[in-house]
């Protein structure tokens, strides 16, 4: 499959800032927005290659008021700074609210009217993970700052270079696969190609205005039997490491297998049945083979 295969949308005439543009997420958005000719600012703290048709400011502060100037005559925020591990140096308040509520405050004070955000899949109030805690916070901050919004709940975000594919691939090269527990709770991933045209959706569709939905992928798949086939066709071998041990490891080492966080989010168990999605998008998602294929990643 080509990640640039330009999908058509009427009106392309949006123009978009980018947070977090760096990003495993936002590298692959900011391409196919660039195929399909959106004018983008992307904004990230780090130096990054632009595309021809994208503005670059590389700022560590949102609340820079000289990213007010660059930003005005922009009509959405996609809003992709997050962290998934937080250490003491960046937290999860600090990153996944606190820089939330910063692009909401920029957003008004240039004049943007809608913000796209990305939490996560099993984020609400009664969730006592500290990240799905900061996500949820800063749901609410974005429901009650009076923007129009969109607020995809995401599953796992499957490419080349996404978080759990760098894990599982530092294992393969180990020769051992991990699998925490029983392996037997489940996960929903989707192809990043897939949640890039969504966006693009939620961008022009208005039956995207002021809603939460759950981003996920058309197939639940227990965790064993994914990575029994992101190795397929290889001599890996898996095995099954008790799950206090596996807890034990990622508060004792700064490497382990699975942070405490990636742990919480596997076992969490969390799925959904999809059917919101498929009732606001158009978009033709692909399958857990198809998109493992395809990456190249099995």
């Amino acid at each position: 499959m080509n990640c640039c295969m330009i999908f058509f949308m009427p009106n392309t005439s949006a123009k978009i800032v980018v947070t977090g543009a760096n990003g495993f997420l936002g590298k692959n958005l900011r391409s196919f927005l660039h195929e399909n000719k959106l004018d983008v600012l992307a904004i990230s703290r780090k130096d990054f290659h632009e595309y021809p048709s994208e503005v670059k400011v590389i700022s560590t502060n949102l609340s820079d008021p000289k990213l007010e100037s660059k930003m005005k005559n922009y009509e959405i925020l996609i809003h992709l700074i997050g962290i998934g591990r937080q250490t003491p140096e960046s937290t999860f308040e600090e990153i996944n609210l606190n820089l939330t509520k910063d692009a909401i405050k920029i957003c008004k004070g240039v004049g943007i009217e809608k913000i796209i955000f990305i939490s996560g899949l099993g984020v609400s109030k009664d969730n006592t993970s500290d990240y799905f805690d900061s996500k949820y916070k800063a749901e609410q901050e974005i429901i009650n700052s009076g923007l129009d919004y969109t607020i995809f709940r995401a599953s796992y975000i499957i490419g080349k270079t996404d978080h759990l594919t760098k894990t599982l691939s530092g294992q393969m090269e180990n020769g051992i696969m991990v699998i925490p527990g029983s392996g037997k709770y489940r996960l929903q991933p989707i192809f990043v190609l897939d949640v890039a045209k969504i966006i693009l959706e939620a961008i022009h569709k208005k039956e995207f205005s002021k809603k939460i939905v759950d981003l996920v992928g058309p197939q639940v798949i227990s965790f064993e039997d994914f990575v029994k086939l992101f190795i397929k066709n290889t001599e890996v071998e898996i095995e099954k490491f008790d799950l206090a041990w596996c807890y034990d490891e990622a508060r004792r080492h700064p490497n382990p297998p699975y942070s405490l966080e990636s742990l919480n989010i596997l076992i969490g168990d969390y799925t959904s049945d999809g059917r919101q999605l498929q009732e606001l998008s158009n978009v033709k998602l692909t399958t857990i083979d198809e998109f493992l294929q395809s990456s190249r990643l099995s």
